[in-house]
């Protein structure tokens, strides 16, 4: 089996774990991630605008947009890193590629924090996404810059022993999920 061919299983695989766990969700499930970022206040950080069974993590995003700038991601095109536009609660959105809402009114900036939507993790930081390499071309440009702390945000049952990494692949920092907060390294944080 190829490395294409064991991603796509593992993909099908985590979808319906991630679905099955997005369907007994009964709200709440950012508590853990709050709680990791009010360390954080005010440091730039990016969201995602959630997209059918992700994991919702609008509700932090308006808590920590009360204490400084928040993002949500934009795609340029295939092959491009990611950017990051200002995003407020109940700011003007439009429809962006892949369905997910970006702000009407771009407004860019870099995040220190980077809040990663996956399909599935390892407890090592290992990510898969949805096929794209968006994510991994964005952090490995954001860390060649500065400290950038990825945090991986996902229902505890999108969690594998292992998946298929490559070396382009981007580690996570740490993951969230309803339940835990498991740390993974210990490299350079962003200022507090």
């Amino acid at each position: 089996m190829s490395l294409t061919e064991d991603k796509a299983a593992i993909r099908k695989q985590a979808f319906a774990a991630r679905k099955a766990a997005f369907d007994l969700d009964a709200g709440g499930a950012s508590g853990l991630l709050s709680s990791v970022l009010a360390g954080y206040r005010g440091v730039p950080l990016s969201g995602y605008m959630p997209i059918r069974s992700e994991i919702d993590p609008l509700p932090v995003m308006a808590e920590a947009a009360a204490h400084g700038p928040v993002a949500v991601p934009v795609i340029r095109g295939a092959g491009l890193p990611l950017v990051f536009s200002k995003w407020t609660p109940g700011c003007a959105m439009t429809e962006g590629p892949f369905g997910a809402q970006i702000p009407a009114v771009e407004d860019l900036f870099e995040p220190e924090i980077v809040i990663v939507p996956l399909v599935a993790f390892t407890r090592a930081g290992g990510r898969l996404g949805y096929g794209g390499g968006f994510y991994d071309r964005t952090l490995e440009g954001l860390r060649a810059t500065r400290a950038t702390l990825a945090i991986g945000f996902a229902y505890g049952a999108q969690e594998m022993i292992n998946l298929p990494l490559e070396p382009t692949d981007q580690m996570l920092d740490m993951i969230v999920t309803e339940t835990e907060v498991i740390e993974v390294g210990r490299g350079p944080a962003p200022r507090r």
